[in-house]
């Protein structure tokens, strides 16, 4: 049975890992009056700038992972990736939220898709995959064009291919260096959509409005909410995210990343049991942002409300924007209604998450227009940027 304990503000939560979900939860958890110690292999992090506490050791450090966990009250996650001994040495001392099994199935692609089809939740058809034999004989069964992808360290696309009619099987699996991996039927979907939801350790639930998602290069470039979707779709959606949450018996948030297919019918692609990229729209857009829902939630904490307060876009800032130098900040900066958020990271580098920015409008459209045009005037030079200023009435 999953523990109750409550933990009130003025409590010290620990996160595992120091990026910018890290970051972003420890802004919130500060606001609320918690201290935060994250524990990472890295100094200087955008999760360590803003905690209380940084620790820099490896995962494998069964002694310094003890020593974090004894200065903790309840132990939480920015990402999955985190090896399961070490989710249980930290058990031995403090609470850990969401469990160490919820992490163990949603690392690795082929445990979380065995999940999902154990649970009799929609998803695309798929083989494990762990041999050049076994790789025609799924492509076999499967069709091309499929997608191949690793079981394992999956995320922004990294360790996925799309696998072409009469491509070399043998060829393929060379490729990809003989690991773990998982063919997916390509799936021809009419949206990519997800939801955040959130789970309390006394089972109440909380989804946030669906995310219409667009990638570039694998990596989410916009999302915008509300989703341009049919009302029963958006139902649909937030309640397939709630059984996914239920069954995984997660204590804390899950997003759920979905496909709508063109008849309607929604599948699952992925999972993540932590804060996730489409919802850094509700730092700025919703009553309750993601990652005060995530402490609310690991806390023992009544949920939030997840209301949106206005239709909203975010677009990802990728290390490329610094190509030929600093961005114009100033020209972003000078629309009304964009809101600038970095992460602290120290060197831009192609294809990494720098930060993001989020517009709004009266519409989820006329948001995405606006905070696309604040990103491409980042690359323009300040000469070129006509001042743009909201008009002040003097009282009289």
């Amino acid at each position: 049975m999953p523990s109750h304990r409550i933990f009130l503000p003025g409590s010290t939560i620990g996160v595992m890992g120091a990026g910018q979900l890290g970051r972003m939860f420890a802004i919130a958890a500060r606001r609320m009056g918690y201290r935060v110690h994250t524990f990472s292999p890295d100094e200087d992090t955008p999760t360590g700038q803003l905690a209380d506490r940084e620790v820099a050791a490896s995962y494998q450090d069964a002694e310094a992972v003890r020593d974090f966990a004894r200065s903790i009250d309840v132990l939480t996650f920015e990402f999955e990736n985190v090896p399961t001994q070490t989710v249980e040495w930290a058990a031995e001392f403090c609470e850990v939220r969401p469990s160490a099994n919820v992490l163990h199935i949603c690392q690795h692609r082929l445990r979380e898709k065995q999940f999902l089809a154990g649970a009799g939740l929609p998803l695309p058809r798929f083989m494990p995959v762990n041999s050049a034999a076994d790789l025609a004989e799924a492509i076999k069964h499967l069709g091309a064009p499929s997608v191949l992808k690793t079981a394992a360290f999956g995320y922004d696309g990294k360790g996925q291919r799309k696998v072409e009619p009469r491509e070399d099987p043998a060829k393929i699996w060379e490729s990809l260096g003989g690991n773990p991996a998982v063919l997916e039927q390509f799936v021809d979907f009419e949206k990519e959509v997800s939801v955040i939801v959130a789970r309390g350790v006394d089972g109440q639930m909380a989804a946030y409005p669906v995310c219409e998602n667009i990638h570039r290069n694998h990596i989410l470039d916009v999302t915008t909410v509300p989703a341009g979707i049919p009302a029963e779709v958006d139902v649909q959606a937030r309640v397939l995210a709630g059984e996914v949450a239920e069954k995984l018996g997660v204590v804390g948030l899950l997003a759920v990343e979905m496909f709508l297919l063109k008849d309607g019918s929604l599948l699952i692609n992925e999972l993540a049991p932590r804060p996730h990229n489409s919802g850094h729209f509700s730092f700025d857009a919703s009553v309750t942002s993601q990652f005060e829902q995530q402490l609310r939630a690991v806390c023992g904490l009544p949920l939030g409300s997840t209301e949106s307060l206005r239709p909203s876009a975010m677009v990802n800032l990728l290390g490329d924007l610094w190509a030929k130098g600093e961005p114009n900040w100033a020209a972003a900066a000078a629309m009304p209604h964009v809101k600038i958020h970095l992460y602290g990271k120290a060197e831009p580098r192609p294809g990494r998450k720098m930060g993001h920015m989020v517009a709004f409008g009266n519409s989820a459209e006329e948001a995405m227009h606006s905070a696309l045009e604040a990103r491409a005037a980042l690359m323009k030079s300040s000469a070129t940027i006509s001042k743009r200023r909201n008009p002040v009435k003097s009282a009289h």
